[in-house]
């Protein structure tokens, strides 16, 4: 995710955590699945929550609350798994909720502060400042450590080796997991009704 100049564009997928606002590229963002059933893995990090068999393939899945040191919460209707590519590997994400797509310009975005940048907290990209909230901006490729993603691919290489029970469910149950493109995609479902923003507010 990058801005090439005053005025540019960059388009997100815009997700909460702990009632806070996070984008990451949409460029990133390969589907937005419902919450289904995950099957756990012994002696994985604490921040992995264990596998999903997303139509074939075995994916992985990060809390996101757990890698950030945020609260558990609690699973609900409105609770995502989000499949990006995390250095070149598809990854699910645990979020809260999907809430919209959204395009800002560079202009609303800036850096983190020196106190919130640390070392070990260089995938923050910034903060987009809106009308009436501010998003969070994610780097993805730099949301793990390296140590974190080896682990990750290590993990990815076993698990594609194995065998995960295929999921069974109705015609209708398929046809709402189907993939959505986020490349292409500017509809989020929401509540069983689809959301459309384009937002770009000067600072």
């Amino acid at each position: 995710m990058g801005f090439t100049g005053s005025g540019s564009e960059q388009q997100l997928v815009v997700f909460t955590l702990a009632n806070e606002s996070y984008g990451v590229d949409i460029a990133k963002v390969s589907g937005i699945e419902r919450m289904q059933e995950i099957t756990k893995v012994p002696r994985t990090p604490p921040y992995v929550e264990g596998v999903i068999n997303l139509r074939g393939r075995v994916i992985p899945v990060v809390h996101l609350r757990k890698l950030f040191y945020l609260p558990e919460g609690e699973i609900t209707k409105e609770t995502r798994i989000v499949v990006v590519d995390i250095s070149g590997q598809p990854i699910g994400v645990q979020v809260d909720e999907v809430t919209q797509v959204l395009t800002i310009l560079s202009e609303t975005v800036e850096p983190p502060s020196s106190v919130i940048a640390s070392a070990d907290a260089d995938y923050l990209l910034g903060i987009a400042k809106l009308k009436n909230k501010m998003i969070i901006l994610l780097d993805l490729d730099k949301l793990l450590t390296h140590r974190q993603a080896s682990q990750l691919a290590d993990f990815n290489a076993a698990r594609t080796r194995e065998e995960v029970p295929e999921e069974t469910g109705t015609a209708e149950e398929e046809a709402e997991s189907a993939p959505k493109t986020a490349a292409k995609a500017t509809k989020v479902a929401k509540n069983g009704k689809t959301t459309r923003t384009k937002e770009a507010v000067a600072p």
